[in-house]
């Protein structure tokens, strides 16, 4: 099965369409939706993304290089996230996940300082949203409902753990701010969205 392509939109907008895949922007029309297809496993990014042995990395994550070399999925998400950071002044963090987990949708806006939204899939009907940039419009309402607790790392920065009224967890940086980051976990134990949002990695210009 060919992947899917990435369109732009007519503002600078470029997404990737669910099974872990992002080729290069075509001259496509920005309208049409992605195409649901099955999705592919990322990359095991190794030992640094969840507590315990994941495994050995990948042939694939072995050769990978350039600014996205660390983050988990196909080249063409690497490229995907490289594209970003490009593009953006703030820094752009991706995510390093155990094998298993897949690039659900993803989509990046360069206009108006930037966003980058990007969704996973995992086991057992676990999943991940990273946000990034200017995502929220509406200062920090954009972090869902829930019970904030302490500080934990996300990536390199600083973030705030929220535990969600709806059983999921979220760990924000710079919450209502522009640029802040946010990472929402559903199906994970806190210990391991922690550890998820530990793991992201700056992606580099």
């Amino acid at each position: 099965m060919a992947p899917a392509t990435v369109r732009p939109g007519p503002t600078g907008t470029v997404s990737i369409a669910p099974g872990g895949t992002g080729a290069r922007p075509t001259k496509a029309p920005p309208t049409k939706k992605p195409v649901e297809t099955a999705p592919a496993a990322s990359a095991d990014p190794g030992a640094s993304a969840v507590p315990g042995d994941p495994g050995p990395p990948s042939a694939s994550a072995e050769a990978s290089a350039g600014p996205a070399a660390a983050c988990s999925g196909s080249e063409a998400n690497r490229d995907f996230y490289a594209g970003v950071a490009a593009g953006v002044d703030w820094t752009v963090l991706c995510a390093v996940l155990p094998k298993g987990w897949f690039v659900s949708a993803g989509s990046y806006r360069l206009a108006n300082g930037g966003k980058l939204v990007i969704g996973y899939k995992g086991p057992a009907g676990a999943r991940l949203e990273l946000s990034e940039g200017a995502y929220c419009v509406d200062g920090g309402a954009c972090v869902p409902p829930g019970t904030t607790g302490g500080e934990v790392p996300l990536g390199p920065m600083t973030g705030t753990l929220v535990r969600l009224d709806d059983g999921g967890f979220a760990i924000v940086a710079d919450r209502g701010l522009n640029p802040s980051w946010l990472l929402v976990s559903h199906g994970l134990d806190e210990a391991t969205a922690s550890a998820f949002a530990a793991a992201l990695q700056v992606v580099a210009r």
